[in-house]
């Protein structure tokens, strides 16, 4: 299997033989490349976000395979791989959107890309579209594509900037939708990461302090994905959730035991008390000792 590092607009351009009219962005079809390729594993110096519109495109994320079905969407950032199997260019009718980091510099966008969380979900975690919200997104490319076929002027960075931000604005939205109508699984996923938290500080080895990314781990999920995941279901993130329980737990010790504080920030998985102590204190507005007195 080749493997390509894809650090520029044009790499990815030349790969499906196509014209590069701008250095930093472009928007394509990949039905209507003239080039072919069986499978390739593509490492990303760049922002990519892909429409597919049809089935049996498979892409594989480290071993496992995913099979996005009509209307979805998967987005890579910079750093991510991703192995693609199958004719895509011919058999597959996808939209991509592929733009360097270079482009957005010292734009608003650059400022928002964090809201932008699902550049870090998984494969299984893929937006799904309704017709009309494909026909949102198509509009926002074609705004890019006017531009690109455009002569430049001093406006066209900051016109294309602000077409993909709409973009990945309406995907924010859509995820948001998605959330939304699958409010039944998620809140099962909540009950199980309650369920697991609860468990964790019964445990007699202590692990250290609990992160979002263990718990993400036994829910299959991104850490990404599942504090978003999170965060809809309850309006706190799962990071607050974590410190509640922290401290909670750390109320019982201090009123039904009589274990020192350095053995209660031990039990909790602290490696120092005094890191204990400024959690405690900034959460209920005490330090242990004085909460135990009081």
């Amino acid at each position: 299997m080749n493997t390509m590092n894809l650090n520029s607009v044009k790499q990815y351009n030349e790969l499906y033989g196509l014209p590069t009219p701008h250095p930093l962005v472009t928007v394509l079809r990949l039905q209507d490349a003239p080039a072919v390729f069986d499978h390739i594993r593509i490492d990303y110096g760049l922002y990519a976000v892909f429409i597919k519109h049809g089935q049996g495109c498979v892409l594989r994320y480290g071993r496992r395979e995913y099979d996005y079905q009509e209307g979805s969407v998967v987005s890579i950032a910079p750093g991510q791989s991703v192995t693609v199997e199958g004719k895509t260019a011919k058999t597959h009718d996808i939209e991509a959107l592929l733009f360097h980091p270079d482009l957005i510099y010292g734009t608003s966008l650059a400022r928002k890309m964090r809201q932008y969380s699902f550049f870090n979900y998984s494969e299984t975690e893929a937006l799904h579209l309704s017709a009309a919200e494909q026909e949102s997104l198509r509009a926002c490319l074609a705004g890019i594509k006017m531009e690109l076929a455009s002569t430049p002027d001093h406006h066209t960075r900051r016109l294309i900037c602000g077409h993909i931000e709409l973009f990945l604005d309406y995907c924010l939205r859509y995820y948001d939708r998605q959330f939304s109508t699958r409010h039944a699984a998620d809140s099962e996923v909540l009950r199980n990461f309650e369920n697991a938290l609860d468990l964790y500080f019964l445990s007699e080895v202590s692990g250290g302090l609990p992160s979002v990314k263990f718990f993400a781990d036994k829910a299959c999920l991104t850490p990404s994905y599942f504090g978003d995941l999170i965060k809809k279901e309850t309006g706190r993130t799962a990071q607050e959730l974590i410190r509640l329980k922290i401290i909670d737990r750390a109320k019982e010790y201090l009123r039904g035991t009589s274990l020192t504080v350095t053995q209660i920030s031990d039990m909790l998985g602290f490696q120092y008390p005094q890191h204990f102590t400024r959690m405690f204190k900034k959460q209920t507005g005490l330090t242990p000792r004085g909460y135990r007195c009081e």
